[in-house]
């Protein structure tokens, strides 16, 4: 069973800096510089998303990536969201993207 837990949570944990989170949801901005870069990153995202079963919304624009996380289920924020907020602040810093 999936728990639901609130933006102070999600916040206070490491990992999160780079994510706004509020009642409902965790956003971060990426910004990449270009639209090749975000294809990569999306790709990369995608990956992650698949291999935890947790689905963010995605962004993609010219030149910056917005992840927006929510865990269905609870109709908030989850521990789901912060283990893959975490891993999406990893792929961005290894592919050398800064949040906004």
């Amino acid at each position: 069973m999936v728990e639901r837990i609130s933006a102070e949570r999600f916040a206070a944990e490491s990992g999160v800096e780079d994510w706004h989170a509020d009642d409902d949801h965790a956003r971060a901005r990426f910004n990449t510089g270009s639209f090749a870069k975000g294809v990569e990153f999306v790709v990369e995202i995608g990956k992650l998303a698949e291999e935890a079963n947790h689905h963010p919304d995605v962004d993609l624009r010219y030149p910056n990536v917005t992840v927006t996380l929510s865990t269905h289920d609870v109709s908030g924020l989850s521990q789901r969201d912060i283990d893959l907020a975490t891993q999406i602040s990893v792929a961005a810093r290894n592919l050398e993207i800064p949040t906004e």
